[in-house]
């Protein structure tokens, strides 16, 4: 090879383009721009108004839950808006009244009065901006997710009784209780005036995002929120003209804030509680944002839309200080509390909001429409705005969160919160789910279960949980009542043992062994108490025989005891029932090992492989293995790869019996239909392709290659003199991809964000496009392909990086100009970046720029 790597136009093969951090500037590029922090965009303009409309009524109608003024709830969604959209640590998250406080605002109201609260609005902020300070929001979060949503679910319950009186006409009682037990009166009175209202407003939310069809998709992008208490709003005006609407008082007469009144102990817990709950919801609104954008990215990415540009992680503890500053803001200008809110905050996401613009643009709507727009929000009816909160009540009760504590086992932490928070309140409720999860904690921690059975003349005692004083008189029961000089196995399965219980074992342990017993000490995985830990846990997993750690080249395993049914200690270290070993002769007895000339093992390894797989993997698959002898085999893929024994495609495809039709050979080769020898003609790979197709009817087939490919290495090497073997004539087959990466007429394939380290990674991404086009020749796949039965994918292995990374949908199927293969992330999609800078179209290779002597060919077999 050349000491610099050919470029698109071989002019100068030294030469590359100044990247363009490097600030030089290419001709005819617009000049730089700077200082534009806050741009806005049409999206953000957009998503903005889509807020606006549902902040509006869901503001009112909060402060009207609460008993507050109802101009408080515009203020605190204006300073919410700007002051956390600005300062906030989640660009996306909108921030507005609290939905989790209205139980606790109202009854600060009732007790202290509105200027009162407000102060404690301002000390709540305070502390946050405290805490926010100390970096402890992510430690908030470390709490049991079934006490946090069930505080959160406990005040949904608590707002829908009380805002359900409102709609049936009446005043919500003082407490959910209260609320509860005064609803049969409720019913007995009722007029349908605001009944109706209400129940109007709670269908359109419910009926109107599920309208079906292009005309409810259409209309869909009009809030529910507001086409519901904006249709209430109407139908009150011309049916029921008297009754009760919202009136906002002057803005000369708002309330601000004043010093606190009262004990200073009630005061103090006032102010925590309302920063405990304003913070988890903020927080938690904040996690749930990051999820609804990673959604949204990865479901562009799947429809191949333009993907939307890419957001930040939320910096969690500048979010809880934004949100602070904004609560002692809204405190202290009259405002309600406030916090991020997940009802808003998926709106704006949904509709397209790109950044923090669409945050702050709903504030200064809000901001004005407290100005401009009073006379119109004075016809909305009470009715309906309380039926807005009591749908927002109900949404906070969660049964995706349910479902989720109850499958970890902790739905009495979970259902404890929800009533400590009804029937006592958010601070008490929260404190009785702390109680209940470390008790239901330390249950599970001395719980021990303790079970002996008896196979054979041979005693298996399993101990599953954690080993202290309190299990000690149990264990050292049951171990008394086996029989002297039984042969016993002691499973202990758990990662604590205190001292009592270490000398009970001890102790019998010697004391059995005098009498004659064979004890073996076994954790549940089979290896032996006394091995230490790096030689029990980096050699005798079930899966160590493919990780090449030499696993199975240790001293041949030794008897344990002389005595009939003794169990023996395996190749691996791990103990073997008698049943295995009777099983395994072979790998047990001296001699049993071969080495190879290179000093490998070999025999010895494969039947110690074999042994291990029959003890630990067989009885797990032999289920799944009978059904498919009985069924057949039914993959959905055909997955042709190299055979380099570092390729291991069920672990890297997570696959399993069944699932993929492999074909391996050297170089992952797909030979073309019309290939001619006058040497030899090679059709096990069409042979393979036309079963696959035709007969198995697989779904898809995927052509993967790999880094550090030797074929490719051995193509780039070979010169006229290199000799005619059966290696060489097969590796012809490889030359379409050598002239392929050598021609003008196609771009490079590549991989998104950076550039091929040397030649041959660059030939091993070719390859997999080249080889894709001869699977394409085939008459078999041409025909499935046209019926659009059949999908191609082009797949590349990073070995080093342990990286898989996927050819674009638009270059697998033929019709994309790009060849880039997009990395795979854990637990997403594909990362697709065909728009790469322009210097990663260069064939100049990246680290020094140039390819220089490559190692030895060696072809991976």
């Amino acid at each position: 090879m050349p000491a610099c790597a050919p470029t698109r136009n071989d002019h100068s093969s030294c030469s590359s383009r100044p990247s363009r951090s490097s600030g030089l500037k290419r001709p005819h590029s617009p000049p730089p721009v700077h200082g534009r922090r806050y741009r806005i965009s049409g999206a953000d303009l957009s998503a903005s108004i889509t807020v606006f409309l549902i902040a509006v009524p869901m503001s009112l109608g909060l402060a009207v839950a609460m008993d507050a003024p109802l101009a408080a709830g515009l203020v605190s969604a204006a300073i919410g808006g700007i002051v956390a959209g600005l300062l906030g640590g989640t660009p996306l998250q909108v921030s507005g009244p609290s939905a989790g406080l209205t139980v606790v605002t109202a009854e600060l109201i009732q007790i202290y009065g509105w200027r009162t609260t407000c102060a404690i609005t301002v000390g709540a902020g305070l502390l946050q901006i405290l805490l926010g300070s100390l970096r402890a929001a992510r430690s908030a979060l470390a709490v049991s997710p079934a006490i946090v949503h069930g505080t959160l679910a406990g005040i949904g319950v608590a707002i829908a009784l009380a805002q359900m009186h409102v709609v049936l006409g009446g005043t919500p009682q003082s407490s959910a209780l209260d609320n509860a037990w005064a609803l049969p009166a409720q019913l007995a009175q009722i007029s349908p005036a605001a009944p109706s209202i209400g129940a109007l407003t709670i269908a359109l939310l419910i009926v109107w995002p599920r309208l079906p069809g292009r005309v409810g998709t259409v209309l869909g992008r009009i809030p529910a929120a507001l086409v519901a208490v904006g249709v209430a709003t109407a139908v009150a005006a011309a049916a029921t003209p008297g009754i009760a609407r919202v009136d906002l008082p002057s803005w000369s007469s708002h309330a601000f804030a004043e010093l606190p009144h009262g004990p200073v102990a009630a005061l103090a817990t006032a102010v925590f509680t309302v920063m405990l709950v304003a913070s988890l919801e903020s927080l938690l609104a904040a996690v749930s944002v990051d999820k609804l954008a990673a959604d949204r990215a990865s479901a562009a990415s799947r429809d191949g839309s333009t993907p939307s540009p890419p957001v930040k992680r939320s910096d969690l503890d500048r979010e809880l200080r934004a949100q602070g500053i904004a609560n002692a803001l809204s405190g202290m200008f009259g405002g309600l509390a406030v916090s991020g809110g997940a009802v808003r905050s998926s709106a704006n996401v949904r509709a397209g909001a790109t950044g923090r613009a669409a945050t702050v643009l709903h504030g200064v709507w809000m901001l004005l429409a407290a100005v401009l727009l009073v006379t119109a929000l004075e016809w909305i009816p009470l009715a309906a705005l309380a039926a807005l909160v009591m749908v927002v009540g109900i949404q906070m009760v969660s049964f995706a969160h349910i479902r989720n504590v109850h499958r970890h086992r902790e739905f009495l932490v979970y259902g404890a919160t929800i009533t400590g928070v009804i029937i006592a309140g958010v601070l008490v409720g929260v404190a009785i789910g702390i109680l209940v999860a470390v008790a239901i904690a330390l249950h599970r921690l001395a719980r021990t279960r303790i079970t002996v059975t008896e196979q054979d003349g041979r005693f298996l005692v399993s101990v599953r949980g954690q080993l202290t004083f309190l299990a000690v008189p149990r264990l050292s029961r049951l171990l008394n009542q086996l029989p002297e000089g039984a042969d016993v196995i002691l499973e202990l399965d758990g990662f604590f043992m205190d001292h009592a219980a270490y000398e009970t074992i001890q102790d019998w342990h010697t004391a059995r062994t005098a009498l004659g017993s064979n004890i073996v000490l076994t954790g549940r995985s089979g290896g032996r108490i006394a091995e230490p830990a790096s030689a029990a846990h980096s050699c005798c997993r079930p899966w160590t025989p493919w990780r090449n750690h030499h696993c199975h080249d240790r001293p041949h395993p030794t008897v344990v005891d002389a005595a009939p049914g003794a169990g023996i200690i395996g190749a691996t270290g791990v103990p073997m029932s008698p049943a295995a070993s009777r099983s395994a002769p072979a790998a047990a007895s001296p001699g049993a090992a071969t080495t190879s000339a290179h000093g490998r093992p070999s025999r010895h390894r494969l039947l110690s492989g074999l042994s291990s797989f029959q003890r630990t993997t067989a009885p797990l698959v032999r289920e799944e293995l009978a059904r498919l002898a009985a069924e057949g085999q039914r993959p959905s893929q055909l997955f042709i790869t190299c055979a380099d024994s570092r390729l291991v495609t069920s672990m890297i495809t997570a696959s399993g019996p069944g699932d993929l039709f492999t074909v391996r050979n050297v170089g992952n080769l797909v030979p073309p239909p019309d290939a001619e020898s006058t040497e030899s003609n090679d059709d096990s790979v069409a042979a393979a392709i036309e079963y696959a197709v035709d007969v198995l009817e697989v779904e898809s087939i995927t052509v993967c290659g790999h880094s550090g490919c030797g074929a490719m290495q051995a193509l780039l090497d070979a010169t006229p003199e290199t000799p005619r073997t059966p290696l060489w004539r097969w590796l012809r087959h490889g030359r379409p991809s050598l002239e392929r990466m050598g021609s003008r007429h196609h771009s490079w394939a590549r991989i998104a964000g950076r550039l091929p380290t040397d030649a041959v990674e660059q030939l091993c991404l070719t390859n997999v496009v080249q080889q894709l086009e001869h699977l394409r020749a085939h008459d078999s796949v041409a025909r499935r392909l046209a019926a659009g039965t059949l999908q191609l994918h082009g797949m590349y292995f990073h070995v080093g990086e342990a990286q898989a990374y996927l050819l674009t949908e638009g270059a697998s199927s033929g019709t994309g100009p790009d060849e880039v293969f997009a990395r795979v992330a854990p637990g997403a999609e594909p990362d697709t970046d065909p728009h790469a800078p322009p210097s990663a179209q260069s064939r100049t290779y990246a680290g020094s720029g140039a390819v220089h002597g490559a190692p030895d060919t060696a072809v991976g077999v």
